[in-house]
């Protein structure tokens, strides 16, 4: 058990909300990669998760403008709701690559890495709510996130090394690697999360 503040309970429930909002717009990632009936439609809803996820951002930066006392570190606050924003925007940026670049169906790599993603916002949802309610084993999630950015990492080398082997049209290269590599950036900021989550944990120990 670690020893956080139990003042401005409200951080910790905007941070859920938002790790919650993460989740759904994971869930459209992967459901657009494995049916891709509708990819413009999948694409919209995506961007409807991002903005609510923005609000949620300026509610937490304006709630910490305004606090006297917060459960952890200002910095530290600012920087998890950087992190995760930064995770919905890279599952955003991912859904609009596809469709702006007329992607004809995913290909497995991109099927696994929005697993992963999908994954590793599980894992940093779960990481928050036991950031907020003081469990004592939390250091299983960051283990787990940063053990799907390394199999994500994997994935995304061994998926690019296939492009310059296989693929002989330079455009379709040049389209698929920013795609592989736009998914790769969102587990980094799970990755990141998980280390600001990790941080806090050690520091209020």
């Amino acid at each position: 058990m670690f020893g956080l503040i139990p003042k401005e309970e409200k951080f910790f429930e905007l941070f859920h909300e938002m790790t919650q909002t993460i989740v759904e717009g994971a869930v459209l990632l992967k459901e657009m990669m494995d049916d891709f009936h509708n990819p413009e439609e999948s694409r919209r809803k995506i961007k409807d998760v991002e903005h609510r996820a923005d609000h949620i951002t300026h509610e937490v930066i304006d709630k910490l403008n305004k606090s006297f006392v917060t459960p952890f570190d200002r910095e530290d606050i600012y920087a998890l709701s950087s992190k995760l924003d930064d995770m919905i925007d890279f599952i955003d940026a991912a859904a609009v690559r596809v469709v702006m670049y007329n992607v004809e169906k995913p290909t497995p790599a991109a099927k696994e890495l929005a697993f992963l993603i999908l994954k590793g916002a599980h894992a940093i949802d779960k990481a928050v709510k036991a950031l907020g309610s003081g469990e004592a084993n939390i250091s299983q999630y960051w283990v787990e996130a940063n053990e799907l950015e390394n199999e994500a990492d994997r994935v995304c080398r061994d998926a690019i090394s296939r492009l310059f082997d296989e693929e002989k049209d330079p455009i379709q290269l040049i389209k698929w690697k920013e795609i592989y590599e736009t998914l790769e950036r969102a587990t980094d900021k799970v990755e990141d999360a998980a280390n600001i989550i990790e941080s806090v944990v050690v520091k209020n120990a």
